[in-house]
């Protein structure tokens, strides 16, 4: 799988064999720094995964996916900064979303590079509650300042939604928000003559199967900076570095999504015993 290959080597494992049914009891990890194990529930249609995957692998050989510009707006009321962002990616929510929730992988929330300390505080179904310390690095007159952000992030894995808050993030008196992926069926269009399909079992059965789900994402932030920094000039260096970083990170995400859907797939099951039978030989 190469770019993503914790969330690929699963994804081929599990699709192998049948799900398991797993306990309803919610759980508290204590350790501040937990392994963090992916996901085995039974809201993830694992078959699905990899059929979007191979579907958007043969499209971009043909007719390769374009990235429209992030939609970036920010306004301010009563010293709270609000800032709305709106993204289409090619490429299934299920994918996206795990890229900005998996903490080991490069684009956890929003592709925060440093992941100092994270821990479990609720787990129960698709809903997850995690205590989390990153930095994001800022280029303020060419020089990159780590920003420390210790947040609570509250997710609801089948729903494709999250909502954080701070418990102490740097310059930031207030800080919290929430971003959701919505799947975008790019080919009803062209699959789906007849009728408008309005959920992904309507769309996959007016496409035979055959039609590509893309992701919308949605994100909204409200900050408000302690003072002097929510006074100008600092406030307007703050609110530039805010669009300009996000600018960054949103392309960084982009990227992610291009490798995916260039990247090769794995070896099936017969081509791996056929290579091993020939190895012996």
């Amino acid at each position: 799988m190469g770019v993503f290959p914790r969330f690929g080597s699963w994804i081929n494992q599990k699709s192998q064999q049948p799900l398991k049914a797993e306990s309803k009891i919610s759980k508290n990890v204590d350790s501040e720094e937990d392994n963090f194990e992916l996901p085995n529930k039974d809201y993830l249609d694992l078959k699905e995964v990899r059929k979007q995957m191979n579907l958007w692998r043969e499209a971009e050989k043909k007719h390769p996916w374009h990235n429209a510009s992030p939609k970036i707006k920010v306004t301010r009321e009563n010293g709270f900064y609000h800032m709305h962002i709106e993204l289409t990616l090619g490429l299934d929510p299920d994918q996206v979303y795990f890229f900005l929730t998996d903490p080991e992988s490069d684009c956890f929330f929003f592709l925060m590079k440093e992941n100092k300390s994270r821990k479990v505080l609720f787990e129960n179904g698709p809903r997850l509650i995690t205590r989390v310390e990153k930095s994001v690095a800022c280029k303020v007159f060419g020089v990159y300042i780590p920003i420390s952000m210790h947040l609570i992030l509250d997710e609801n894995r089948k729903d494709y939604m999250t909502q954080y808050k701070k418990e102490r993030v740097i310059f930031m008196k207030e800080f919290k928000g929430n971003y959701k992926v919505e799947p975008v069926f790019v080919d009803k269009e062209r699959l789906c003559k007849k009728k408008i399909p309005m959920t992904r079992e309507e769309y996959k059965k007016c496409s035979g199967g055959k039609g590509k789900i893309a992701s919308k994402l949605t994100l909204d932030q409200f900050y408000k900076p302690y003072p002097p920094f929510n006074l100008p000039p600092l406030s307007w260096l703050v609110r530039g570095l805010t669009i300009k970083t996000s600018k960054v990170l949103l392309a960084l995400l982009q990227d992610m999504t291009w490798l995916v859907r260039t990247s090769k797939p794995p070896p099936s099951e017969d081509s791996k015993s056929a290579s091993n039978k020939h190895e012996k030989h």
